[in-house]
């Protein structure tokens, strides 16, 4: 296998198990690596803690599905793509116009902070980072990382497609949920870029990068990358992109291709 200077990972459905928690056997592994590995996700900063708190030592991460870059070592923000106002109110206005039941939230506070409308459910999260909003305007009122689209009805796939084609290029659409949930971030900012940006800084070419991932917000980074490796769950569309497919997330397929490449 090619000699790989950077392992790219996202993280759920990929780096971790199903119940949220990262195997002994891949804990292992990691310590191993002897190149160094990111990871790249669509969670927000906020939620690194649950990760960082299994591992031996936090990993740099490209959050948002690359809208920020994040050395936890120094614990700082290196870098911050973000929806301005103006196109916020563009894209919130389209998205109401074509789908009347459309629940809208936002990341903001470089990810740090989350505010949705009072139909938004929050499934897990409650903390003081977490809020909804008092009136539709405030939904609007700061830039975000991220502009989150909920249906309680509509196919996850669907949904998708009618969000892209109701933004017509303005910004980008994404999905990495089970669920008709859809992340829509300003033009050009991808999990590609964001980790392109990361491994210009670093002296790290694309063909010298390892990718895992199992979504539809992972086919950018896959089809950058010089390997491009699909979780055994994976979705259909990350299997069209990728080079190769390993094991699911629950059988340790990162650990799994890792150990073998490396010889670990």
């Amino acid at each position: 296998m090619a000699p790989f200077q950077l392992v790219a990972t996202d993280i759920d459905g990929t780096l971790i198990t199903s119940e949220r928690t990262i195997s002994q056997r891949t804990l292992d592994v990691l310590a191993q690596v002897p190149v160094p590995v990111v990871l790249v996700t669509g969670r927000p900063l906020r939620w690194l803690d649950q990760l960082y708190d299994q591992l031996p030592a936090p990993l740099p991460a490209v959050c948002a599905n690359g809208a920020v870059i994040y050395d936890p070592h120094t614990d700082e923000v290196l870098r911050t793509e973000s929806l301005p106002v103006d196109l916020l109110l563009d894209v919130t206005k389209r998205l109401r116009d074509t789908i009347p039941d459309v629940s809208l939230a936002v990341e903001v506070e470089d990810g740090r902070s989350f505010v949705h409308e009072p139909t938004w459910t929050i499934r897990w999260e409650h903390d003081h980072r977490v809020r909804v909003i008092a009136s539709p305007e405030e939904l609007t009122s700061v830039p975000a990382v991220k502009l989150l689209a909920r249906s309680a009805t509509a196919d996850p796939d669907e949904f998708l497609e009618l969000i892209s084609t109701t933004l017509g290029g303005l910004a980008e659409a994404t999905r990495s949920s089970s669920s008709a949930l859809v992340e829509i971030s300003a033009v050009g900012v991808t999990k590609a870029a964001g980790l392109a940006w990361l491994c210009e800084r670093e002296g790290v070419t694309a063909e010298q990068v390892v990718a895992f991932g199992d979504m539809p917000n992972d086919i950018p980074m896959l089809s950058w990358a010089g390997r491009a490796v699909a979780m055994g769950n994976a979705h259909p569309a990350l299997r069209a992109v990728a080079d190769e497919v390993t094991l699911s997330n629950d059988e340790d397929g990162v650990a799994d291709y890792l150990s073998r490449a490396f010889h670990l």
